[in-house]
């Protein structure tokens, strides 16, 4: 089986095609009165969503494991599975969406704000939505027009908007119920993370950190839209952790939790990563700059926060911090632990005491020189690697991070983590400051990501034992590794990267099982996986774009990665 440049290393159908709709619409086809009567999303069934044949939320489930129970699809057929539909969007910016399904409804998002309802056994459209974008929106949209998916409830669909606005459609029609304005466009704030329904709200942060807009989180009335919490990420004076800021930098602090959270329903706490500090020179803010770079254990009903945990202090490098937290149980040096495990942008696995946000262990699963370990259950950043106005540094990883926004999963049969993994470092440089105005960039330092000097490639997925934080396996690819895992019960994890193919791996030894043919452009969406009528269904968008072609430096100006085509489809797979 030919792996396309792949290298395993152990460590110890019919096609669909349409244009979308230019402004909000519904397009009801014909077909559509043949599906089976929508099933309304349940409370219950969110927090039993483990256990669902669809995919009801981001990452599957409240505990972000992006694990799936079923076994049709496994290491023994799984060299027979075929395209059973795909669907051309027309759109070049990067896919990055979760395709969502309950029942026989799939919903999938697109960049610029589109909402596509189709049949999930065979892509018959339903119905398309396109947000009406106000074109200042697209003034401050920080690296790529992209949406990572919806939200369900009901018998609604919520998307949020690049121009601050949450959107409930309901779900059999795709007509607007309620929309309700967050913040206004062109002024440093935008959403496109997936909404997360908790307890009757809808849950969703703000990206904004590059403009230097205050972050945030709030919490919606799912059924109204009015606002029922708003909690600012970065502290003011008079409240915890306000001591951390210089006077008054806290209001262009960033901090923005643009990345979808995590919920224990035993404890009703959620779990928010809350991403990078503006400007980027830290010579600027000096402090911890808290809740920057952190997770916030908070309430959902009311917002307020619990308990905190800093990845990275005074953060100088854009490492950021908004990468799921994942709930797991493992057992470290002996004893038992409900933890959450995450991979970091600046390059380390992190398994924290979700009980109480207490470190566990931290292990880097790639070269890291920034921080140079833990002290006192914290991460020590490396003060010869801090650039100034007057000094460049070169560094790993780069502000792309070891691992940015897309997902991993886990695997409570493997005890393993999958980690879609980014091998590069950069050089970084203060710039002579700028005062901050609303809606221009606020960062005051220069960057180049550059290969990193410990390997000639620049990607990996790797599997990490959750019990030690160290390395299992990882398969090395030259193209960054840019696409989410899904890990299932067959005893597989499914993953694409930007070469353009999807692929199963064996969950134990990384054995490449499957392979896809070519597709039409680079993966770096994030695949989910249903069963319908007792037939399961993966499937995934191919959509090259994002942050990587951007700001990827030597890495977006590879000939190999240059080269990588556009346009999105959205790919389902099955036997």
């Amino acid at each position: 089986m030919s792996t396309k440049g792949m290298v395993s290393k152990a460590a110890g159908g019919g096609v669909l095609r349409g244009g979308l709709l230019a402004a909000a619409a519904l397009l009801p086809l014909a077909g559509a009165m043949a599906m089976p009567a929508y099933r309304p999303v349940t409370t219950s069934m969110l927090v039993h969503a483990q256990q669902d044949n669809g995919w009801l939320m981001y990452r599957r489930n409240y505990e972000s494991t992006g694990y799936a129970p079923f076994t049709k699809i496994n290491l023994h057929n799984v060299d027979g599975l075929k395209i059973a539909f795909d669907y051309q969007d027309g759109l070049s910016q990067g896919h990055e969406a979760a395709p969502i399904v309950n029942g026989r409804y799939m919903f999938v998002t697109t960049p610029m704000d589109h909402v596509i309802a189709m049949d999930a056994t065979s892509g018959k459209i339903l119905w398309k939505y396109a947000y009406p974008i106000n074109p200042k929106a697209l003034k401050t949209v920080c690296c790529d027009v992209v949406n990572r998916g919806v939200a369900l409830y009901k018998n609604m669909v919520y998307m949020g908007t690049l121009g601050n606005h949450i959107v409930a459609l309901n779900a059999r029609t795709g007509k607007v119920v309620w929309n309700t304005k967050l913040a206004p466009p062109g002024v440093g704030y935008f959403i496109s993370g997936a909404p997360l329904v908790v307890n009757g709200k809808v849950i969703i942060g703000d990206g904004g950190g590059e403009y230097g807009a205050r972050g945030f989180l709030v919490g919606l009335n799912a059924m109204t839209g009015k606002l029922e919490w708003k909690t600012y990420t970065t502290a003011a004076p008079g409240t915890p952790g306000g001591n951390t800021w210089p006077k008054g930098a806290y209001k262009t602090g960033g901090g923005n939790p643009w990345i979808t959270g995590t919920y224990d329903h035993a404890t009703n706490t959620l779990f928010w990563g809350v991403g990078n500090p503006g400007p980027w020179l830290a010579t600027l803010r000096p402090g911890a700059n808290l809740y920057t770079d952190s997770v916030l254990a908070l309430n959902p009903d009311t917002g307020k926060m619990k308990w905190y945990y800093q990845w990275t202090p005074n953060d100088t490098w854009d490492y950021d911090g908004v990468n799921e937290t994942v709930m797991t149980n493992l057992k470290y040096h002996g004893k038992e632990y409900k933890a959450l495990v995450h991979a970091d942008r600046n390059g380390w696995f992190y398994a924290l005491n979700r009980t109480n946000g207490k470190l566990i262990y931290a292990q880097p699963f790639v070269h890291v020189t920034s921080i140079t370990g833990m002290k006192n259950g914290m991460s020590v950043t490396n003060p010869a690697m801090r650039p100034t106005v007057d000094k460049q540094v070169f560094t790993c990883p780069s502000f792309l991070g070891g691992k940015t926004w897309w997902p991993i999963s886990i695997d409570p049969q493997t005890q393993m983590a999958y980690i879609p993994t980014q091998h590069a470092c950069m050089t970084i440089k203060g710039a002579a400051p700028v005062a901050y105005k609303a809606g221009l960039a606020f960062l005051d330092e220069s960057f180049e990501v550059m290969h990193d000097p410990t390997t000639p490639d620049w990607g990996s997925v790797q599997a990490v034992n959750l019990n030690t934080g160290k390395q299992v396996w990882q398969v090395v690819t030259h193209r960054p590794w840019e696409g989410a895992t899904l890990a299932t019960a067959g005893g597989l994890v499914f993953t694409g990267n930007p070469n353009g193919h999807f692929y199963a791996i064996d969950a134990k030894t990384g054995q490449v099982m499957w392979e896809s043919p070519e597709l039409s452009s680079g993966i770096i969406g994030v695949p989910t996986t249903y069963v319908v009528n007792g037939k399961q269904y993966v499937a995934v968008w191919a959509g090259w774009g994002g942050a990587g072609p951007i700001w990827g430096g030597q890495m977006a100006n590879d000939p190999a990665i240059k080269s990588i085509p556009r346009g999105g489809h959205l790919y389902v797979f099955s036997l």
